[in-house]
């Protein structure tokens, strides 16, 4: 059976980089159970050269396989090891566009960007769909986007991503970085932005975008789509018809930093409550085999009463294997975990 060592990416966050190593080996058994017919064992970090590795063992690793596991969130570089020496494995994950489309963002409260991938990455690989992961566009949601780091995520890897969120600023911003940057990049797209009507009456902002990151695709009419909506994620089924998307993708308020809004109660710093009056709403939106994925502070709510509301939903939560080694610190008032749940 043959060796392999990863070499994990750099983070700017020091808190997340300490983290990283038990994520990565969390993330890569959930690629494996997925997607590689569970051929990857004996997961563990290791020292080579003095240098930290994320090692495991595979009988043999396709070039198929290669291409699920250059997605890995904090995956850097990967080596076959042999003897006393490594050989390079060359990696080409997803990605259509230049890395800044992610970390030219700078605000208080951005989600860490290789933890908003490796939540994107296992909710995916968590739904009916995982194997199509290189080769289909899915339809990505993130009912709570703010600033729209998961949005741009999912347009990293080819998909088309959807967005909901209340507070103004937050659209306002996302809204203007993006048309900006796809200016700049001279990526074809054409854009739409205005009122959203609901029954005669203004509901909110809206911002629709068609792009393609070839001409030529876009000139085929082959696009990617990005809609972002300025209103209350409660409200998603008067947006969008049910069963509409493959993935949903939230990091539920941490009840510290920021908090979600919505229209009734203002700033809401309850996961549970926030969870509770959306969950049943978000279920409806995904089609059946598609799967929910939610980050949390697990110090401001418990485990089993978030997987209680997402069963009540109608979904199946996860809660094995390694879907149970993802909680990590983030500071000393958040102890952050994913929660992951499929919809029959």
């Amino acid at each position: 059976m043959a060796r392999y060592a990863l070499l994990i990416q750099p983070s700017a966050n020091r808190v997340y980089s300490g983290a990283s190593a038990a994520l990565t080996q969390a993330e890569l058994q959930v690629f494996s159970q997925s997607v590689l017919d569970g051929r990857i064992g004996e997961v563990s970090e290791a020292a080579i050269g003095g240098v930290a590795y994320v090692t495991f063992a595979a009988d043999g690793l396709s070039a198929a396989d290669v291409a699920f596991l250059a997605n890995l969130s904090s995956a850097y570089a990967l080596f076959g090891v042999e003897g006393g020496l490594l050989r390079p494995v060359e990696l080409r994950p997803l990605d259509r566009f230049d890395d800044d489309l992610i970390t030219i963002p700078k605000y208080q409260g951005k989600t860490n960007e290789q933890f908003t991938r490796l939540l994107l990455n296992v909710t995916l690989l968590s739904s009916a769909f995982a194997r199509s992961m290189l080769d289909r566009s899915f339809a990505v949601l993130d009912p709570l986007c703010g600033r729209g780091t998961t949005l741009s995520q999912a347009l990293m890897y080819g998909y088309d991503a959807a967005g909901i969120d209340l507070d103004r600023k937050d659209f306002d911003a996302y809204s203007a970085f993006i048309q900006t940057w796809l200016k700049r990049k001279r990526v074809k797209h054409h854009a739409e932005h205005g009122p959203l009507r609901l029954g005669g009456k203004v509901a909110g902002r809206r911002l629709r975008i068609s792009l393609a990151a070839a001409k030529e695709d876009y000139k085929a009419g082959v696009t990617q789509h990005l809609d972002l909506i300025n209103a209350d994620t409660t409200r998603a089924l008067e947006f969008f018809r049910p069963e509409t998307f493959d993935l949903i993708v939230a990091d539920a308020p941490y009840g510290v930093q920021h908090g979600s809004r919505t229209a009734a109660k203002g700033l809401a710093r309850s996961p549970l409550g926030l969870l509770a009056e959306a969950a049943p709403v978000w279920a409806r939106l995904l089609r059946g085999g598609g799967a929910c994925g939610i980050a949390w502070n697990t110090l401001v709510a418990r485990r089993d009463a978030a997987t209680a509301i997402l069963a009540d939903a109608g979904l199946d939560p996860l809660g094995s294997g390694p879907y149970l080694a993802f909680r990590h610190r983030v500071d000393h008032a958040i102890l952050r975990d994913i929660l992951i749940a499929v919809k029959p």
